[in-house]
């Protein structure tokens, strides 16, 4: 994702006249240049990074969701809008079937140890932003068992 989609998306938005929109939005840009500052390249901010903060965000904003109170619909309501708008922009993880193809051509001869914290060790470094952490575990956990 390029962070200038974002920004346009975001005055398309602000156009429209789409608050909730335009502020789910400019709460990701944000918190991708918070992270570029950080990083210490806030001019040429890499998909990468905005990917991976994408998706971060994406993760406490499920969270909320989760952890909202029923008695609070309007919240959660509110937490699922902004849910849905950050998922548009999230890159699309792998299966996982896919990860388990991917472990079992790339990582055979790390898998035939049985060392689950090895294997996770090893592929996370692969697999980082590309699939879910626990969808990553649990398909190693399997093939260590």
């Amino acid at each position: 994702m390029d962070i200038e989609l974002l920004r346009k998306d975001m005055v398309t938005a602000m156009k429209a006249k789409d608050k909730p929109r335009k502020e789910a939005i400019s709460s990701l840009i944000s918190a991708v240049k918070k992270v570029a500052i950080d990083e210490g390249c806030r001019d040429d901010i890499p998909e990468e990074m905005v990917n991976r903060v994408i998706l971060k965000e994406m993760k406490t904003v499920k969270e909320q969701i989760d952890t909202c109170p029923e008695s609070r619909a309007d919240l959660k309501a509110e937490y699922q809008f902004r849910y849905d708008v950050i998922s548009e922009y999230a890159p699309k993880l792998l299966s996982a079937d896919e990860v388990k193809t991917i472990l079992q051509e790339k990582f055979a001869e790390v898998l035939a140890t049985k060392n689950k914290g090895q294997i996770m060790k090893t592929v996370m470094g692969e697999l980082k932003g590309k699939a879910d952490g626990k969808v990553i575990n649990q398909v190693v956990a399997e093939l260590c068992q």
